[in-house]
């Protein structure tokens, strides 16, 4: 356990970080989200998935998702509400706007695994951030029979709208314009993923971010990064961090605010939520 006076000081000099750096890389996990009220289970789950819940017995969204529905009928009035409820309903408490607040003056750059799109609904810059794992609100062929995806914003609200005994009307399954075949979420789960133009874009837009300020005094904010995918954010900033003797690397995470040695010198490692961490900072 860290002391409280260990906390403060830690806080206290992720503030100066922040104020001081050249540029500020925020590599962003699902800690992120969970401290800005995207729960995946107890009561929100429970208030919009109560009959599923009731006929399959789901314990969380996200196991309720690799369920096997019988029918694409009902897939799709799970899904249509998984969707909506991750991805258009207005849930933030204030996390990313917070976040938002302290970098927007910044040279900055958002690299994330999530895929609920809370950056740019936070008044994030779109040129300046990239989504490596999808996004909740595109579409893509479930056979990647062609490098594109589709906005299904128009798609999701008509399902939510007409479904009826935990079903969609068939007319609205999507379908893939190009080959007839079933529609799915555009999100890394196999080698099937799309990584349509705009994907490839945003990461050479981040890219070039990192090589043109490589020795500058850069902070590599980190927040709700777990070991799931570490190889995405983690990994790299602590090999950049270590590179370049002018960047500084933070950690904020609720159990797992960890540096290695070789950089610990040039570290501040945050246990605590993070919603309450981004509230201390900007207060």
């Amino acid at each position: 356990m860290r002391s409280t006076k260990d906390y403060s000081a830690e806080i206290e000099k992720l503030k100066h970080e922040i104020e001081t750096a050249d540029a500020i890389v925020i590599g962003a996990g699902a800690g992120l989200s969970t401290a800005a009220g995207f729960t995946y289970s107890g009561e929100r789950f429970q208030k919009h998935f109560a009959d599923f819940i009731e006929k399959y017995g789901f314990k969380d969204m996200y196991s309720g998702g690799f369920y096997p529905f019988d029918t694409p009928e009902e897939h799709w009035a799970y899904w249509s509400r998984y969707i909506y409820v991750n991805r258009y309903m207005n849930v933030d408490n204030g996390t990313y706007r917070r976040l938002f607040e302290l970098v927007k003056d910044k040279d900055y750059f958002v690299i994330t695994t999530n895929v609920d799109h809370q950056f740019q609904k936070a008044g994030f810059d779109k040129k300046r951030l990239f989504y490596t794992q999808g996004d909740y609100g595109l579409f893509q062929c479930s056979e990647s029979c062609y490098q594109e995806t589709w906005d299904n914003e128009d798609m999701i609200i008509p399902m939510l709208d007409m479904q009826d005994d935990m079903k969609i009307p068939t007319e609205l399954i999507p379908k893939c314009p190009h080959c007839g075949k079933s529609m799915t979420m555009n999100l890394r789960a196999d080698d099937k993923f799309v990584q349509d133009n705009g994907w490839y874009r945003a990461a050479e837009r981040y890219e070039n971010f990192i090589r043109t300020r490589s020795n500058q005094h850069i902070l590599f904010l980190e927040l709700g990064v777990g070991y799931n995918t570490p190889v995405i954010i983690k990994y790299p900033f602590w090999r950049m961090t270590k590179q370049n003797p002018n960047a500084v690397y933070a950690c904020l995470n609720h159990g797992e605010a960890y540096a290695p040695d070789e950089i610990k010198d040039k570290s501040i490692c945050v246990d605590g939520d993070i919603f309450e961490l981004l509230k201390e900072i900007t207060e």
